[in-house]
Formats: C-alpha cells, sequence, structure tokens
C-alpha cells in the first residue's frame, strides 16, 4: 500500500508539473505580450509627449501670431489717422484754417471772405469812388493858409496870358539851431536836461525814427542810413542813437497804457486775439484788445488762462468780448460773441473734407444772416423782430440736426471725430455765435484785432522777432499808440512829435 501511495503522489507530482509547464508556456507567451505592450505603451508616451510638445509650439506660434495681426492692425490704423491728418493739413489754406493768407503754398486760393472773387472788374477806383486826389482848389487854399511854402516856376514868355498847374514835393534840409544857455545873476548856467550834451537831435528826427519803427516796420539800422541820407549824411546818426530815440519814446507811450485802459474799460464790446512771435527764439505771444476808440497790444510768454489774468483790462472788464472760440476768454468779461469768420473756416474745411453739404450750407446762412443785419442798420433798424430771431434759430438747429445724421456715414476716424466736434461746438456755443443777431452792436467777427495784429507779423518777417521781453513790450507800447493815433484820425508824425515833447495827444 505504500508502493501505491508513493506512485499515486508521484503522479500528481508529475500532473502539476505538466500543468505548470502549460502554463509557464502560456505566461511566457503573456510576458512577451505584456513587454510588446510596454514597449508600444513607452512608444506611444514618447509620440504623445512630442505631439503635446509640438501643439504647444503650434499654440505659442498662433499667440505670437495673434498678437503680431493684433498689433499690426492697430499700427495700420495709427497709420491711417495719421496719413488722414497728414492730408487734412496739407489742405489747409487761410480760406479754410487760422493759417495766414501769407503762408498758402502756390496755387492756394485765399482768403475769399466777403466774395472776395476774381471779377472782370478794371483795376483801380471802381465808378462813383469819391477818390482822394488833391485839387488845385485844395492847393490854393493851403498855399494862403501858410501849410505849404509857395514858389513860382515860369514856362514861355512872361506877359502873356496863362494857366497854372502845380508840382508838390518835399524839401528835406539839415537845420543846426544854436542854443544860447545864459548865465544867472550868480554867474551859473542852468541846462535843460535835454541839453546836458553838447549837441543833441530834434523832435523831427526822433518822430522820423519811432514813425519808421513802429508803422513802417523798419530794422534800426535801415532808419539810421534813411535819415542819414536825408541829410545828405551831415547828420552822421549811430544805430545806437536810433535806440535810444525809440526807448525814450516807448517810455512815453507806456505812460499812456493807463489811458487807454480806461478807455477800454468803459467800452461795450471789446475785439480780442493774440499772435505768435518770437522772442530770444522761444514762441510767446502778443495780444490786443481793439474798439473802433483804441486799440492796446500786450506781450505774454504764454497764452494759458493765468497770464490772461494778468492784464488789467481782462481782470476788471464788464462788458462783452469778441474772440476766437479762446474758452479761457469766458473766464472774463459778462458776455462772449465768437468770431464766426474763423467758424466759417471750420465749416468749409468739414465740406472740403466730408464732402457734406450741412457744413456748406450753416457757412452760407451765417453770412446771409449777418447781411440781413447790414441791410436793417442801413434802414435805421435797431434789432430784428421776434419772428425773425426764432426762424433764424430754428433753421440754426435745422443744420445742426442734418450734421448729425450726415456724421453717421462720415468717412475717416479723424474727420468723423473733428465733425462731431465742430456740431457739438455750434451746439453748445449756439447763443454765442448768433450774439450779433441779437444785438447790432455786436459784430460778425473780430476781424478788427486780426488786422491790427497784422503789423506784428510784419515785423517778425522784418526781424525774425524780439531778442528779450522788454523789445517786445516797447514795440508793444510804440504801436499802442500809433494805431490809436490812427482810430482817432490824427495825423500820426505830428501826434508823436508831440508826444516826444511832452504835449499829450491821447486824453
Amino acid at each position: 500500500m505504500g508502493g501505491n501511495y508513493e506512485k499515486s503522489v508521484y503522479n500528481q507530482l508529475m500532473d502539476v508539473m505538466a500543468r505548470l509547464d502549460v502554463m509557464e508556456a502560456e505566461h511566457k507567451n503573456d510576458r512577451k505580450e505584456i513587454a510588446d505592450l510596454n514597449a508600444e505603451v513607452k512608444s506611444l508616451r514618447k509620440e504623445n509627449f512630442r505631439l503635446k510638445t509640438e501643439v504647444d509650439t503650434v499654440k505659442a506660434e498662433n499667440t505670437a501670431l495673434r498678437e503680431e495681426n493684433n498689433f499690426l492692425r492697430k499700427e495700420n490704423q495709427l497709420l491711417r489717422d495719421d496719413n488722414e491728418r497728414m492730408k487734412r493739413i496739407l489742405n489747409n489754406n487761410s480760406a479754410n484754417s487760422s493759417q495766414p493768407p501769407s503762408s498758402d503754398p502756390p496755387g492756394k486760393a485765399p482768403n475769399t471772405y466777403n466774395s472776395r472773387k476774381p471779377t472782370k472788374k478794371k483795376a483801380g477806383a471802381q465808378p462813383g469812388h469819391k477818390g482822394t486826389h488833391i485839387s488845385k482848389a485844395a492847393v490854393e487854399k493851403k498855399i494862403r493858409e501858410g501849410r505849404m511854402e509857395h514858389r513860382l516856376e515860369e514856362i514861355g514868355t512872361p506877359g502873356n496870358s496863362y494857366i497854372t498847374r502845380y508840382r508838390l514835393d518835399l524839401e528835406v534840409k539839415t537845420v543846426a539851431t544854436e542854443i544860447r544857455i545864459y548865465a544867472d545873476e550868480k554867474r551859473k548856467f542852468e541846462i535843460p536836461k535835454e541839453y546836458r550834451a553838447e549837441v543833441s537831435y530834434g523832435e523831427n528826427i526822433k518822430a522820423i525814427a519811432a514813425f519808421l519803427y513802429s508803422e513802417g516796420v523798419v530794422s534800426n539800422d535801415r532808419i539810421c542810413l534813411f535819415i542819414n541820407s536825408l541829410s545828405q549824411d551831415t547828420l552822421g546818426i549811430s544805430t545806437g542813437s536810433i535806440y535810444g530815440f525809440c526807448r525814450r519814446f516807448s517810455e512815453s507811450c507806456a505812460q499812456l497804457r493807463p489811458i487807454l485802459e480806461e478807455t477800454l474799460l468803459n467800452s461795450e464790446v471789446v475785439c480780442t486775439d493774440a499772435t505768435t512771435i518770437t522772442t530770444n527764439g522761444k514762441q510767446t505771444y502778443i495780444r490786443n484788445l481793439s474798439t473802433n476808440d483804441c486799440v492796446l497790444y500786450y506781450g505774454c510768454e504764454k497764452k494759458d488762462l493765468e497770464s490772461l489774468g494778468k492784464l488789467r483790462v481782462l481782470k476788471e472788464y464788464t462788458g462783452t468780448l469778441i474772440h476766437d472760440h479762446e474758452t479761457s476768454m469766458y473766464h472774463f468779461g459778462t458776455r462772449h460773441g465768437e468770431c464766426d469768420v474763423h467758424l466759417g473756416r471750420y465749416l468749409q474745411k468739414n465740406t472740403e473734407e466730408t464732402g457734406h453739404p450741412w457744413s456748406h450750407h450753416m457757412e452760407q446762412f451765417l453770412k446771409g444772416m449777418d447781411h440781413a443785419r447790414k441791410e436793417r442798420i442801413r434802414s435805421g433798424d435797431t434789432a430784428f423782430t421776434a419772428e425773425e430771431l426764432a426762424r433764424y434759430e430754428s433753421r440754426y438747429e435745422e443744420l445742426i440736426d442734418e450734421g448729425r445724421e450726415a456724421n453717421q456715414k462720415t468717412r475717416g476716424r479723424k474727420a468723423k471725430k473733428e465733425e462731431n466736434a465742430l456740431l457739438n461746438r455750434l451746439e453748445k456755443y449756439k447763443t454765442n455765435h448768433l450774439l450779433f443777431l441779437h444785438d447790432f452792436k455786436i459784430p460778425f467777427s473780430n476781424n478788427m484785432s486780426e488786422k491790427d495784429l497784422r503789423i506784428c507779423k510784419n515785423r517778425e518777417k522784418m526781424a525774425g522777432g524780439f531778442r528779450n521781453g522788454d523789445g517786445r513790450q516797447m514795440y508793444c507800447d510804440i504801436i499802442s499808440f500809433v494805431e490809436t493815433v490812427k482810430r482817432k484820425k490824427k495825423n500820426i508824425f505830428e501826434s508823436i512829435k508831440a508826444l516826444i515833447s511832452g504835449t499829450p495827444v491821447i486824453q
């Protein structure tokens, strides 16, 4: 029995080993498959990492391209806006902007305000013009009054009948007046201040120098050359003397500034404007305040509110100021009228840039209202009726509404933005633009001030500006006097002489 048991155990062991061999063979295939699968997983992981890296790279590239695309879009828009802006600048001239006519390039039309367009009329005075030619009777009257020296020159044989002709001329000669100053009882000489030097110059020479400096806009060396030439080179005046004459004359003019300021402060309406002027190589300003009676010039370093607040007339003025669209001016005075000629240039510019008719209609409408007002003034009226004013204001608002609608279709961001700003200005400052309708004393524009500033631009063209602020103020004092003398219809040369000699001229 023992042998059978061992045999049975042996058989079982062999059976188990056979089964183990089968299982080992099966698992051997599984291990190979697992190894293959592990290798495949490793390969797939590697490929997946590569693809993920590639995807991240593509994403980064796409992000960079997107950012570059956005940058290029912005840059392209900036360039478009700048190109539009440059085109607008190139299209500016004196008719559609604040630029002076002197800046108009060849081929550009000058300012055509007031219908100043080419006509077929002949040059010179038109039929019906009074003219200024001096008559024979006027000459003979001035001879009788002693205002002209009479001399006789004969042509032909004396004794026969004759006709008279007059030749008017000026005669310049150098006069040396000896001033004898006698000693008093104590044998002392009381020498007047103006005769401290052994040789001095008289009022005529000083007045000529001051006149040329202000009205003629001539440099000191040319004034010197002119006066010496008139004297047949007997005077020998230096440029230093010319400057001294003008400096002392400006001091006399400066003493009259309070009188001019009082005149302006007592005026119901004052026009004001400013122009750039170079001082010591920097941009500064000359501002003027003008009425029909006087004009006053100020030299200013800046155009800001602080600088304006230092001007006495502006600080104390309680009347109506007429100016361009200077919002800082609204801090002074009690009423404000804006220059509609200045506004008309912006309207014309908008018409040229956008092609919209509303701005042209508004420009013509403003001029038409001014023409209607002038007709009323000529006929003796002092105001429009309430119905007429309501009709004018209604049409003004209708044109703004037309502009708002047209602005929705405006091409070009710059043009669209500026047109919208113009419409906002028309709406916000309606009362100021139409003030001339409600009060006939209010001018349509501040062209009076603009004309008064032209002499300053001529001065800058001649001299290139001023060396310092003192020279600028000296010039302002002199031209304030001269331009006011013109307003009062007085002889400029005689008025300058009178002021130099200490005689009151403006009161």
